[in-house]
């Protein structure tokens, strides 16, 4: 158990350090990423959307329509870019459509 500290902090702060201290970068990048796909790419692509997982630097994205993955498929780098744009680093190194 860590030390109290004396003075006060933000709360933000507070999550931070505990998120570090208990090595839960990794999940937080799987929801965030999740979270950032759902909000950049809207409803309309969010609709045929069946799952996004995170492994190993590899965004797997399910799609119900093949027409909408042939799509995506011509901007992979561009969406890539988007995430970790929005995510603040570089979470997403490849992107899978399924």
């Amino acid at each position: 158990m860590a030390k109290r500290k004396k003075e006060n902090q933000p709360l933000g702060a507070v999550l931070q350090d505990f998120i570090k201290e208990n090595r839960l970068e990794k999940g937080m990048d799987v929801v965030d990423t999740r979270t950032a796909w759902k909000n950049l790419m809207g409803n309309g692509v969010n609709n045929y959307t069946s799952a996004v997982e995170l492994r190993n630097g590899v965004l797997y994205v399910s799609l119900s329509s093949s027409v909408l993955r042939e799509e995506l498929s011509h901007g992979t780098s561009k969406i890539i870019k988007m995430i970790n744009e929005n995510l603040g680093k570089e979470v997403v190194k490849k992107l899978v459509l399924r």
